[in-house]
Formats: C-alpha cells, sequence, structure tokens
C-alpha cells in the first residue's frame, strides 16, 4: 500500500504515512433483535480491545417493511447538548443564558441531524430494504481487530454475510464462524 502522504515527528522529521482503511462488514439474521445482540458483543470486545469499531449501526426491517437505523451515537441529541452547553456559554456573556442555550440547543440539534458520520445512511437503508420483513443487518467499520480472539467470540451467532470489503477467505472463516463453525 502506497503511503497517503507525510507525517512529521516530533523531532520535525517527515516521514512517509499511510492511514489504514476500515474494514466494511455487513451481516444479515432472521429476526428484529440478533444484530443488536451482536453489536453489544463487539462493544464487549472493544472495551476489552480486541476490536477497534469506527461504527456500528444496527438496521431492523419491521414487519410492515419499513426500515429503521438504530445509530451508534445521537447525532442529534449530541448536537443539542452541545450546542445548549456553548449557547448557555455565550448567553452568559450577553446576560441571556437561556436565550442563549435554546438557541445553541436548536442550532447543535440541526447540525447534529445534517451530520452522517461512519456508514452511509441511504446505502444501509437500500441494503436492509432488500432484508425480509422482520429480520435485521449490523452494519460496521473495524478499523482493526485480533481476529482469532473476535471470531471465537462470535462462534455461533448465525447470520449471513451480506457484504464486506474483507478478503474471500477472510469472509469465509467469518461465515463459518457465524454458523457456528470452528475458527482455524
Amino acid at each position: 500500500m502506497e503511503p497517503l502522504g507525510n507525517r512529521q515527528t516530533s523531532n520535525g522529521d517527515l516521514v512517509p504515512w499511510r492511514k489504514e482503511m476500515a474494514n466494511l462488514v455487513v451481516i444479515g439474521f432472521d429476526d428484529e433483535f440478533k444484530a443488536d445482540e451482536v453489536r453489544t458483543a463487539l462493544w464487549k470486545m472493544q472495551k476489552e480491545y480486541l476490536i477497534d469499531l469506527e461504527d456500528a449501526v444496527v438496521a431492523v426491517k419491521k414487519p410492515n417493511g419499513k426500515v429503521k437505523l438504530h445509530q451508534a451515537i445521537n447525532l442529534t441529541a449530541a448536537g443539542a447538548a452541545g450546542g445548549g452547553f456553548w449557547g448557555a456559554l455565550i448567553g452568559m456573556l450577553f446576560l441571556s443564558p437561556l436565550l442563549g442555550a435554546g438557541i445553541g440547543a436548536a442550532a447543535g440539534a440541526a447540525s447534529g441531524a445534517l451530520t452522517d458520520v461512519g456508514i452511509n445512511n441511504d446505502f444501509m437503508k437500500d441494503l436492509a430494504g432488500s432484508l425480509r420483513n422482520g429480520s435485521s443487518a449490523l452494519f460496521v467499520l473495524v478499523r482493526k481487530s485480533t481476529p482469532d480472539k473476535v471470531l471465537a467470540e462470535l462462534k455461533g451467532f448465525g447470520g449471513t454475510v451480506l457484504q464486506t470489503s474483507l478478503s474471500h477467505e477472510d469472509e469465509a472463516k467469518l461465515q463459518a464462524v457465524l454458523d457456528g463453525a470452528p475458527s482455524s
């Protein structure tokens, strides 16, 4: 892989560097709840430093056919909280902290609602739209992992790999583990 640029070290030298691309993994499940269960297991592994997730989103296709995305981070709420804080702080300078907080929260919520980080929402909705009603999918961007330990933790969860940027060999290993076969 070619370097993407140069990074300056603490002593001022320029050294080549590259940003590793995250791997996309999308796994489909036959019910509405299994994807969330697997995401919870991945978060537990992240706390144990076995995997580094950039994004993890559960998409549920309801029995009525509507697709609902359950993001890991609610950007609207985060934006409102941050905006409220900064609005109140600025409002204090102008002797109107409540008005400032209200305006800041509204602006932050609007900014958060318009922000899309991680996996593209349209991509997730399109792919989840092809699922059977009453099922779910887990969309994950993985920066780094300890594959043997992560695969051991995922053994037997079930599911089908729907799309991935993994190599064919790694995809086959993941599918075998999800099916309950021992990882090699």
